[in-house]
């Protein structure tokens, strides 16, 4: 790494908007494919198992984030880690920009997965250690909020260079890459918070996480919350421009990325809104929350109404926004101080299961039977889910 001086290193606010800025743009290498899909079944010729398996593979660089190189910036240090991460969202990038077929398309998932993992691990960290006051949550909800901001400016402005500009499976990875660029400068900028950085041989590769016996009854609540609230998530991102296509015969791509774009919004502000309640209560509202959501989404179908999908994103919007948020500050809560990052990483191995195995699950019913079918199917599964959580969470709350 070359040495900076303090005079080139951003400070106070501009360092927090960098590493914001970070965070934001890495989440939205995960949804510009969110409107591409279409194209992409389009061009390549795939089935609609194939597109759930090329969105649900994401997971595995998710994975290996967590497992290997979770603790990765304690050690070398955030900014190297940080800028690792985009060197790899790089690589995802260009992969997905010269994309020739299914297996590149996979690559370049498993590596956006990876470096998401690693960014925003770190970029969370940063953000706790560049906050000024000793109120760490402020770190949270900015990580959170834009973390969801990402996701929605992604497939808002990949729907609209593939509705109105032209080589939409180019183009929109060309933007992309100058983002990138431009924010890693920036991040480069931005002051480094660990004192004395190590090396990567120095990094412990073990994966670390578990749920003690005594709170296990309670991690069932949070566990499944976070499941549903990803899985909601992953249904919009991988699903909703196909079903918008074949059921509600909306065919416009940059109104399928708006739509996840609501979807985001809504979240975003929803984190912001709602930070004075209390995070068990947070959690059994997401999972109340829940049901409605999935309700709307079957309707939508069954009726062809783009005014229902357009409820039943606003509504997915605040469950998956309370259901993350209370779900992880519930993990945080129980677990023992001296075990809580192998609680919180069971909490997240959770949300990674939801993001993906619901997704593949409807592309093999969607094409065995029927999508709105498999969206019933979906759910009655979230519905089934929520029931159950909501009943493990009240009886550990009293």
């Amino acid at each position: 790494m070359i040495a900076m001086t303090r005079d080139n290193e951003l400070g106070g606010r501009a360092a927090m908007a960098a590493v914001a800025a970070m965070i934001a743009v890495l989440f939205a290498g995960s949804t510009v494919l969110t409107p591409l899909y279409v194209i992409y079944k389009q061009a390549f010729g795939f089935s609609q198992i194939t597109l759930t398996l090329v969105y649900a593979v994401y997971v595995i660089g998710n994975l290996a984030a967590l497992f290997m190189f979770g603790r990765v910036s304690d050690v070398i240090g955030r900014r190297p880690a940080a800028l690792a991460a985009m060197a790899v969202a790089v690589v995802s990038a260009l992969s997905f920009l010269f994309a020739e077929n299914v297996a590149w398309l996979n690559i370049a998932r498993i590596l956006s997965g990876l470096g998401i993992g690693v960014g925003a691990g770190t970029g969370t960290a940063w953000l706790a250690e560049l906050v000024a006051t000793d109120d760490k949550s402020r770190a949270a909800i900015i990580a959170t909020s834009t973390n969801f901001l990402g996701l929605g400016l992604g497939a808002l402005a990949a729907g609209l260079l593939a509705e109105y500009a032209p080589w939409p499976l180019r183009l929109t990875f060309v933007v992309y890459l100058a983002v990138l660029v431009l924010v890693a400068v920036l991040v480069w900028r931005t002051r480094e918070t660990i004192s004395q950085p190590g090396k990567l041989a120095d990094v412990s590769m073990k994966p670390r996480f578990s749920v003690p016996g005594e709170i296990r009854t309670g991690f069932v609540a949070p566990a499944v919350t976070g499941f549903g609230a990803m899985a909601l998530v992953g249904f919009y991102a991988a699903l909703a421009p196909s079903i918008l296509a074949q059921q509600l015969h909306v065919t416009n791509h940059a109104e399928a990325g708006a739509l996840f774009f609501e979807l985001a919004i809504v979240a975003a502000a929803t984190i912001l809104a709602t930070t004075r309640l209390s995070s068990r209560g947070t959690m059994l509202a997401a999972l109340v929350m829940m049901i409605p959501t999935v309700a709307l989404i079957v309707a939508a179908q069954v009726f062809a109404s783009m005014a229902i999908m357009i409820a039943a994103t606003a509504c997915c919007g605040v469950a998956a926004a309370l259901g993350y948020r209370g779900g992880l500050q519930v993990v945080n809560q129980i677990a023992p101080a001296d075990r809580r990052a192998e609680v919180v990483s069971a909490f997240f191995i959770c949300c990674f299961c939801g993001n993906a195995l619901p997704v593949i699950g409807i592309g093999i019913l969607s094409t065995v039977t029927s999508a709105t079918v498999a969206s019933l199917a979906f759910a009655g599964m979230i519905t089934v889910f929520s029931l159950v959580a909501l009943a493990f969470g009240a009886r550990y709350a009293r």
